[in-house]
């Protein structure tokens, strides 16, 4: 099958506007906990399942071409499986965001980097160029940097040993998302096609937990369904959708490199609206992150 060429500025920039977007998904989390003044498990649990509802609603019109694309079974199975571990991520991560800082908890379930090279190379054989394994190195340390020096903050901080282990979570659930889409996608998969049937399945798989933990769907403030159409589309549908397109014609590595930008973003936006102060150390573990990234970035064209 012959491969379209995509110009690699064409993929920074989706790149770039799905760094922006999803840096915004901790802030709509922690403006929907505020105004429902609820920082359960099951509250947390009701947040990643209707984003996920709501995004695979939206996504909806994308079934109708599903059935007309000549795709392995395995290509659905492996999309089944890549919404699985969505919803997961998203369960473990909004979670953490009650108990551990915006800071943290961004730059922890960003790590997904190293887990991505870790489990494309023990299952799909792809040995990472020196530059990739420095690059990772350089933005990972810059990772943790923030995560260790985001004290100073006013947010929810419950059980932040406990938060933190979420991201952790999170960060490897993201992984096993951006590698077995990347496969359903080179097996015929449309990124259209693809989204549809993994926001499906994560949606399914979410959708009675909140119950299970003794949380409607229904009764909340007005706000709190704003903030989740906002945390639908923009980080979810804009965001991720960027990402899911540009893994197609990039190494999920790249991809995940360039999703370490959101700590940065995240706490920003948590400084400026939550008055979580990040520590000075934050802004040298940011460039450090991206540092990285920009090293990464080297390997571009030989990955598309």
């Amino acid at each position: 099958m012959t491969r379209l060429f995509v110009p690699p500025w064409q993929v920074a920039i989706v790149l770039t506007i799905g760094v922006f977007s999803v840096s915004s998904a901790a802030i709509w989390v922690r403006l929907a906990i505020a105004a429902a003044d609820s920082a359960s498990i099951g509250f947390s649990l009701f947040l990643a399942a209707s984003r996920l509802i709501i995004a695979s609603l939206i996504v909806l019109p994308a079934w109708r071409g599903i059935r007309a694309v000549c795709v392995p079974r395995r290509g659905y199975h492996l999309a089944i499986l890549a919404g699985i571990a969505l919803g997961l991520h998203f369960a473990a991560w909004i979670t953490s965001l009650s108990l551990t800082s915006i800071a943290a908890s961004t730059v922890l379930v960003t790590t997904s980097p190293l887990w991505v090279v870790l489990l494309s190379w023990l299952c799909l054989g792809e040995k990472p160029t020196p530059l990739t394994v420095a690059g990772i190195a350089i933005a990972f340390s810059g990772g943790i940097l923030v995560a260790l020096t985001a004290g100073n903050s006013a947010g929810i901080q419950d059980n932040p040993l406990l938060g933190n282990t979420l991201a952790l979570l999170g960060a490897i659930m993201a992984s096993f998302y951006l590698i077995c889409g990347r496969e359903a996608q080179r097996l015929g998969l449309t990124t259209s096609a693809y989204i549809a049937i993994a926001y499906g399945s994560a949606a399914i798989l979410l959708l009675p937990l909140p119950g299970l933990m003794g949380t409607s769907y229904w009764g909340f403030n007005g706000k709190v369904y704003i903030y989740l159409g906002l945390l639908a589309l923009i980080p979810q549908v804009i965001g991720h959708t960027s990402f899911n397109w540009a893994v197609r014609w990039l190494s999920p590595t790249v991809v995940t490199l360039a999703i370490l930008g959101e700590p940065i973003g995240s706490s920003l936006l948590g400084w400026l609206i939550f008055a979580e102060i990040p520590s000075l150390w934050v802004g040298l573990g940011g460039l450090l992150v991206l540092t990285g990234v920009a090293i990464a970035a080297t390997q571009l064209k030989e990955k598309i």
